[in-house]
């Protein structure tokens, strides 16, 4: 599980965030290509825009829940 006390600088404030252990593996990129940014200098995944509407939630919502190494937080 993501640690919220861990979250990489580059995340935008509010309920999702991506945490240190991200592997930049570009699933949430290809799930939620409206909400994730990859940091390609540092190797990491991070929020740069929290969901706007439904749909963008349950996506963000389901790379959370397929995120390999768990780096992706929720803290809504």
């Amino acid at each position: 599980m993501a640690d919220n006390n861990d979250k990489v600088g580059s995340n935008i404030d509010g309920k999702y965030f991506v945490d240190t252990t991200c592997i930049d593996c570009d699933l949430c990129r290809q799930t939620a290509p409206d909400n994730f940014e990859t940091n390609e200098d540092e190797g990491y995944s991070y929020v740069y825009k929290q969901p706007e509407n439904a749909e963008e939630v349950d996506l963000c919502t389901e790379a959370l829940e397929e995120c390999p190494v768990e780096a992706i937080g929720d803290d809504g």
